[in-house]
């Protein structure tokens, strides 16, 4: 595992859980909104963590968490991942696990081996658009769609989310993306924001009553649709 950041403790990436957050390195995609640019392609001289590292940590907190979230980057892209997520299992944590759907079988692996208990899966955009924002030199929707189609099965809690963008995202684009996700259990809208390590900062918000109004156009696909992290 390439692991380059570790949030020791937080309140926000695991709903409802006490977690802290390993940050894999490495990703597939080029989303130009992406604010973890160093993870995505890490810099020559990055500094890694050591599986030791980690769990020494856990084994310090493992009182206090409830779980763990594992994010990137990409963290389906590593084949150490369920051998590295049975070791936290072992420590009687909860696991969530965040990814962009491009490796369902991977995601198959860990939810039928019961070594995680949560999933969420970024939707970056209709299925028409979606390359214009994952920017893959190969793109193969159908892997992304597996992944929907298998989440929506049930046999693990999950979300969709998506990172909406002024310049990127209609009211025609959400309408195709909640019928594209009629049906599941629950889908979130996060709002851009600008960081300085966002790989192409050229993007900008919607106001918030066209957020909400992307909401109102996802409810009747996908009742469970909510804004997440707007002030």
């Amino acid at each position: 595992m390439l692991i380059l950041g570790l949030q020791k403790t937080t309140l926000l990436d695991y709903p409802g859980k006490v977690a802290s957050t390993i940050f894999t390195g490495g990703c597939n995609f080029r989303c130009p909104y992406c604010h973890n640019r160093d993870l995505v392609v890490p810099p020559p001289d990055v500094m890694a963590y050591s599986e030791d590292d980690i769990f020494t940590h856990l084994l310090q907190k493992k009182k206090v968490l409830d779980g763990v979230c594992i994010t990137g980057g990409e963290p389906t892209l590593h084949k150490d991942l369920p051998e590295f997520i049975a070791k936290i299992k072992e420590l009687g944590l909860l696991v969530k696990l965040d990814s962009n759907g491009t490796n369902p079988q991977m995601i198959k692996e860990l939810v039928k081996s019961g070594l995680i208990d949560y999933v969420a899966m970024d939707i970056k955009h209709s299925k028409e658009k979606y390359n214009t924002i994952a920017c893959m030199k190969s793109f193969d929707l159908s892997a992304i769609e597996e992944s929907v189609a298998f989440l929506k099965e049930g046999h693990v809690d999950y979300e969709f989310r998506t990172t909406i963008m002024k310049e990127c995202h209609t009211s025609a684009d959400i309408n195709a993306i909640g019928q594209w996700l009629e049906g599941a259990k629950a889908y979130y809208l996060q709002s851009y924001r600008e960081s300085e390590q966002v790989i192409n900062p050229t993007f900008s918000p919607h106001t918030t009553e066209t957020l909400n109004s992307f909401v109102e156009i996802l409810k009747p696909y996908v009742p469970n649709t909510h804004l997440r992290g707007i002030d």
